[in-house]
């Protein structure tokens, strides 16, 4: 049934008790109406049990997918150190357009996935789009020339555009605000978490090279990993998708796990219900923290599109060796891992920390691109570099904990939409800057290109504070406007999540605040 047409009668009139309960119907995947009930239906033990059962199913499968396409994604970096490059002619800034053409297509296709994620089966649509990119990662294993590695990691890009924003909306339709940052952090650590193993497998991919001259070692590790992502894809057929489409809770805990995130007043998670509001893109345009978002994403992007595709040939011009690279990668990825384990807790514990994490987070990155630009490359200076190489790790948590303000920030599906859209073409069109700053004639120091990444994360700290700023005002604003309203805190918590399931955004509900 529509939106307009959401009920809130009394719980006795549908036979659950005497008490007046709210309910809400929604269309379940064979057509007919089930009815979720508010979340004081269920015990504080049985949403725990569904909890960990939600944990257990979903989050070591995002785990893997997430590692998977990072790796996918990343990996180019490390097939041109073992002579890709070579063995397929590229010359120039060809390289470089690699990066650029995965991320043009990944930009171009961002809206219509995510539209499409809103109106049909989110795990289906997530789980085909992952099986279609596998195959395009086996196939570089062949490419022959610039030609054949160019169309495949346009196609790439194409597949791969909805996995990040279609992971956030996941997390949106399972968990609470509070729970967004912790989870969202536990499938964003396999960008370094997952490399630990995948780096460990490409090094013992790579020595086959040093065993026999005649082996391209990179496109053994297109094959590997492009056969890897085939086999998680069909995984994800089954298990990935929101709780009324996963075929493995039962009709009651479907029913459970809507009532939980009432509280969130965003909606229910049914794909294909709510219709296109034109309106909520217009107020998308008028909201700052719209465009706060873009230029963080964009920001932050800047520098991880240029370690993204340089990130091992800079690590190599210190004057290691292409394995060397490969293993002392695995320390950063570690100490990655740890800081999400920390940040994520931190996170759980207490609230409205996301902004400080991002804020902190640009400020070693900033130091250490400035030391890779500024120190000479000597054999007696390698170490030092690298370790300003090393301290750059915490600067994805800018990216990544903006990206969990999404689903906790944005009540009204249309402008999610369109916020998570516009963020995510922000991010693309930041890392083909960040590709093409970084310049072959620059070699091997790169400088240019290293000292705009530093100017970015300087940009990024005062864009994350005025950020923050605009949610405190907001919220103090609201708070004070509550005073005279007459309502107990009660009633504003449920007109505020009957205003959710009405699909109102921020600016319509005057009982929402925002997380920070």
């Amino acid at each position: 049934m529509s939106d307009e047409k959401i009920s809130s009668s009394p719980a006795s009139e549908k036979g659950f008790n005497k008490n007046e309960i709210p309910i809400y119907e929604l269309p379940s995947d064979t057509g007919e109406n089930v009815l979720v009930v508010e979340d004081n239906e269920y015990t504080e033990e049985q949403f725990r049990r569904l909890k960990r059962k939600q944990d257990l199913y979903l989050l070591p499968l995002m785990w893997i997918c997430y590692g998977v396409q990072q790796i996918d994604k990343t990996a180019l970096g490390t097939m041109a150190t073992f002579g890709l490059r070579e063995d397929t002619g590229l010359v120039g800034q060809q390289y470089s357009w690699l990066t650029t053409v995965f991320y043009l297509t990944y930009m171009c296709f961002e809206f219509p996935s995510n539209f499409l994620l809103q109106r049909w089966r989110m795990g289906k649509t997530l789980s085909i789009y992952m099986i279609c990119w596998g195959f395009v990662v086996l196939s570089i294993g062949f490419a022959k020339n610039f030609t054949h590695l160019i169309t495949l990691r346009a196609l790439q890009g194409l597949f791969e555009c909805c996995i990040s924003p279609g992971f956030i909306l996941v997390i949106g339709s399972w968990y609470t605000r509070k729970e967004h940052a912790s989870r969202s952090l536990v499938f964003q650590s396999a960008n370094a978490g997952f490399g630990v193993i995948a780096d460990l497998i490409l090094y013992g991919i790579g020595t086959l090279e040093y065993k026999d001259e005649s082996k391209q070692a990179w496109r053994y590790m297109s094959y590997f990993l492009g056969s890897l992502t085939i086999v998680v894809g069909f995984l994800c057929l089954y298990f990935l998708g929101t709780p009324s489409e996963v075929p493995w809770l039962t009709p009651e805990e479907k029913r459970m796990a809507n009532a939980r995130i009432l509280s969130n007043q965003s909606g229910h998670d049914r794909t294909g219900t709510k219709k296109w509001k034109w309106y909520q893109v217009r107020e998308c345009l008028i909201d700052p923290c719209f465009w706060f978002a873009g230029a963080n994403a964009f920001l932050s992007s800047v520098p991880n599109g240029g370690l993204t595709t340089f990130g091992s040939i800079i690590n190599k011009s210190f004057g290691f060796t292409s394995l060397e690279v490969i293993l002392y990668t695995i320390p950063r990825s570690v100490t990655s891992v740890l800081i999400f384990v920390v940040v994520g807790i931190c996170n759980t514990k207490w609230a409205n920390l996301r902004m400080y994490f991002m804020g902190a987070a640009t400020i070693p990155p900033f130091i250490g691109f400035m030391g890779m630009s500024l120190i000479e490359t000597t054999e007696g200076t390698k170490w030092t570099k690298w370790g300003m190489y090393f301290i750059t790790v915490p600067f994805v948590l800018s990216l990544f904990l903006a990206w969990t303000l999404i689903p906790s920030n944005l009540p009204g599906r249309t402008k999610r939409t369109v916020t998570s859209s516009f963020t995510f073409v922000m991010y693309c069109t930041g890392n083909m800057v960040g590709s093409q700053i970084f310049r072959s004639e620059d070699a091997p120091k790169y400088t240019r290109g290293v000292v705009g990444c530093a100017i970015c994360f300087g940009l990024e700290f005062l864009i994350i504070c005025l950020w923050r700023l605009t949610y405190v005002l907001r919220n103090r604003r609201r708070d004070k406007a509550m005073l005279n309203d007459g309502l107990t805190p009660e009633e504003r918590e449920a007109q505020g999540r009957l205003n959710g399931e009405k699909d109102l955004t921020d600016f319509e509900n005057p009982h929402f605040r925002y997380t920070m």
